[in-house]
Parts: C-alpha cells; sequence; structure tokens
C-alpha cells in the first residue's frame, strides 16, 4: 500500500513560513534539489491543499522554459508537470497539469488512493497536512529543519489536539547546513 508522507521544511523554530509567507530563508541549493528530484522520481503523486497547489501551478508549468532556471529546476519542473497531482480545495473544481480535485479529505477515499497501483504520495500544505494528521492519515514526515531562527511565523504542526509517537527512520545532512529528519508513525 503506498505510504502518504508529509514533506516540508521548517526553521530551527519550528516554522513553516515567516511573517507574510516568506520562504525566502529556505536554503535549497543543487545538493538537495538532486536529493528531492532523486526522491520525486519514484513518486506515485503528489497532495496539496489549494494554496500550495497555486503556488506551484504559477511557476512550474513553465518554468521548463526559462534558460536562466539550473538543470535539477527544469528537470523538477518536468517531474511536477507529468506527476499525478491530488487538489483538495472546496472552491475549485477543476485544475489542469494531471490534477484531480477533491473537495474534503474523507479516509475511505484516501486509502482507495493508498491501494492503488504506484509509488508512494507526498503531501504538502500546512493546513491539509493537519487535517491529515487529525485523521491519523500521514505514515512518515520527512522535515528538512534549515539553520535559521525566525522567532515567528506559521508553525509547520498547527494540530495542538493530536499526539503522535513517530519512529526516526533516518537522518541526512546536506553540505548547507540543512538537516532531514526521516521519521515513520507509529501507529
Amino acid at each position: 500500500m503506498r505510504k502518504i508522507i508529509l514533506l516540508s521544511s521548517v526553521s530551527v523554530d519550528g516554522f513553516f513560513e515567516g511573517p507574510d509567507r516568506d520562504i525566502s530563508w529556505h536554503l535549497v541549493n543543487e545538493e538537495i534539489l538532486r536529493y528531492l528530484n532523486e526522491q520525486f522520481r519514484a513518486l506515485g503523486a503528489f497532495m496539496y491543499g489549494r494554496v500550495t497547489y497555486e503556488l506551484m501551478a504559477g511557476l512550474w508549468p513553465t518554468a521548463r522554459r526559462n534558460p536562466d532556471l539550473s538543470a535539477p529546476l527544469v528537470e523538477f519542473a518536468g517531474i511536477w508537470c507529468d506527476m499525478p497531482k491530488f487538489l483538495f480545495s472546496r472552491t475549485l473544481t477543476q485544475a489542469g497539469w494531471n490534477t484531480s480535485v477533491l473537495h474534503d479529505v474523507v479516509p475511505e477515499q484516501i486509502t482507495e488512493l493508498q491501494e492503488q497501483p504506484g509509488g508512494d504520495i507526498v503531501l504538502s500544505g500546512v493546513n491539509l497536512a493537519s487535517t491529515f494528521m487529525r485523521q491519523g492519515l500521514v505514515d512518515e514526515f520527512q522535515v528538512f529543519v534549515h539553520p535559521v531562527v525566525l522567532g515567528q511565523g506559521r508553525p509547520l504542526f498547527e494540530v495542538p489536539d493530536v499526539r503522535m509517537n513517530l519512529s526516526l527512520k533516518g537522518t541526512r545532512t546536506f553540505g548547507n547546513g540543512v538537516v532531514l529528519l526521516h521519521y515513520s508513525s507509529s501507529g
């Protein structure tokens, strides 16, 4: 059965984004991009909330034509456009780029998606992640901790009513000081 993997970046103090949705502090370099592309090529789908999806859809479909982008970014653009995507939105009814729109997170429907053949599914977006966590639908967490303290912003985990025991699957340190923490849910 395919796993649902929450993949995100955070500051050392746990913020997903700074004030005014600032993510300029993300230290994504060529090494991290190559690592991510390797992981993404093995996936079966992406899952997004509306805000994250619109951010991605506003950038990646045309990125391959940008001569200033690095080879790993151009490669990611291709992966993103070709990969099946599930968009959770109560306001949008259709989307492009190989995207299916779902209006609510229904556990039985998520299980059906997981039972389909293919690679694991990456989950992105704080609101959507909170909903999945509340319903016990996240199988793994891959959190990239960036060596910066923001002091304020939006926390990655906005679910004070959920406690999850996790098991460490591994870590990886990148040359720029970013550390990947990889956990699985314990049930």
